[in-house]
């Protein structure tokens, strides 16, 4: 049953939500079925609206479906629970008569209910007035849902291989193949919706992307398990293997150029009738970045991802507590001056994070016979856990940044990378490279060295 929260679903979060481009609903009532969630002025188990229809699907006890049907107001209504958004594609349908073209359904998920709301379009309905929602419209969002929820019900978890702030990361096995699965605390529910959100994003599939397969809730009433499974990548993050791993120049390069490749199509917006927004990562690191077999990179941990919804000029921050990582974080960020409604600005926050993982991949690359051990960016000037104070004097303060060793300056490629790393660290958010800048640099860099990425 619905359930009042403190979140709104308003036209502005609607907005927010992509629906600022959709065409406006019309003004007339839309009537749909009801069952178990009938208002008092319902006729013949149906009800009328000004929003939306829906639809909830619990899973009971014994494995089977309780359905609860109903009106949702345009206005004031919610749920207790978080939920998820994503679009299907745009397409014809036909119901009892009416025509309705070019319709879009929201599917949303929340706390193990299936939640479907069909929206209306103006174009297109012949008597908007009397629409009744049938229920074999259903079974068309809900095989998305039941894929991924059948695909984490056959995972089989092997071992655990990773622990953080956030939870856990084990190695399972599907259908024989490994796969990573990322088990969240509770309390960091809010960054399990997020990335979630992010992953599903319509364009978002890009080979410097770690690949999505499923996300799932499970639990019972005393504990709940928060499960994100994705592409394996026994490399593991570019922190990890930059420990165990020297490089000559085409594997930094190769590095280099797929993390940034990543964060390009990351920050790109796609226009087009199912666009991409332009999104921020916020925790660039190397430790959020995985190495797959070929020796390329992909970008991964989106819990803390910013969304810029063009159509009204907005910045969709995530309702999350958690912050970055105080070692990679800019100048702008220390001294809280990064202007939190523009959305470029955390963009060139990303950019200043990879200046420094520029660095990490390039003391690991071999010249002259010399190598340096692995080091994390200000190892020297910082403690290990350093506080905020820590790094705001040095960076924002003292306007200090990691060090190039002396044999760069005698390896023409180590001095194009030290050149580069430093125009993405500039104190001045506005002075640094893009993402696309630089990934256009090293890709001369490459072919200058007859390298092919």
């Amino acid at each position: 049953m619905p359930l009042l929260s403190s979140s709104k679903l308003s036209m502005e979060s609607r907005k927010e939500d992509g629906e600022g481009t959709a065409p406006a609903l019309p003004q007339k009532k839309l009537s749909c079925q009801c069952h178990h969630h009938c208002p008092e002025d319902s006729v013949n188990s149906t009800c009328s609206t000004d929003g939306y229809c829906f639809t909830i699907i619990e899973e009971d006890d014994s494995g089977g479906h309780l359905v609860t049907k109903g009106c949702l107001g345009l206005e004031g209504s919610d749920f207790q629970c978080r939920v998820r958004k994503c679009w299907l594609p745009e397409y014809c349908l036909d119901f009892d008569g009416f025509q309705l073209k070019c319709s879009q359904w929201i599917l949303k998920w929340s706390c193990t209910q299936f939640l479907f709301i069909w929206k209306k379009v103006a174009e297109g309905i012949q008597d908007s007035s009397h629409f009744i929602l049938q229920n074999r419209v259903l079974t068309v969002s809900l095989g998305i849902l039941q894929v991924q929820r059948t695909i984490a019900k056959q995972i089989q978890m092997v071992k655990q291989i990773g622990k953080g702030r956030y939870g856990e990361v084990w190695m399972g096995k599907w259908r024989g193949e490994k796969v990573a699965v990322k088990v969240f605390f509770t309390t960091e529910e809010a960054s399990w919706f997020r990335e979630t959100e992010i992953y599903q994003t319509v364009l978002m599939r890009h080979e410097n992307i770690l690949g999505f397969i499923a996300a799932d809730i499970k639990g019972t009433g005393s504990w709940t398990q928060l499960y994100l499974i994705t592409d394996y990548h026994e490399n593991g993050s570019l922190y990890d293997y930059l420990k165990s791993t020297t490089l000559d120049t085409k594997g930094m390069l190769k590095l280099a150029y797929s993390s940034v490749s990543g964060l390009c199509h990351l920050h790109t917006e796609i226009f087009s009738t199912q666009g991409k927004p332009a999104i921020a990562h916020r925790d660039l690191k190397s430790k959020n970045i995985l190495v797959k077999k070929n020796g390329t990179c992909c970008i991964a941990d989106l819990g803390l991802a910013v969304k810029f919804i063009s159509d009204t000029n907005e910045v969709d921050i995530p309702p999350n507590t958690r912050v970055g990582t105080k070692r990679y974080m800019p100048p702008e960020v220390l001294d809280e001056s990064l202007n939190r409604n523009h959305f470029q600005s955390y963009i060139m926050a990303d950019m200043y994070s990879f200046g420094l993982i520029l660095w990490e991949i390039a003391r690991r690359c071999v010249s002259g016979g010399i190598v340096e051990e692995y080091q994390l960016p200000y190892h020297d000037l910082v403690p290990s856990d350093p506080s905020y104070e820590d790094m705001r004097e040095i960076v924002c303060i003292k306007r200090l940044r990691p060090s190039f060793p002396n044999r760069w300056s005698s390896d023409e490629c180590l001095r194009q990378m030290g050149k580069l790393m430093m125009e993405c660290w500039a104190h001045n958010p506005a002075s640094r490279l893009t993402a696309l800048r630089v990934k256009k640099t090293l890709a001369k860099m490459s072919e200058s060295q007859d390298i092919k990425l």
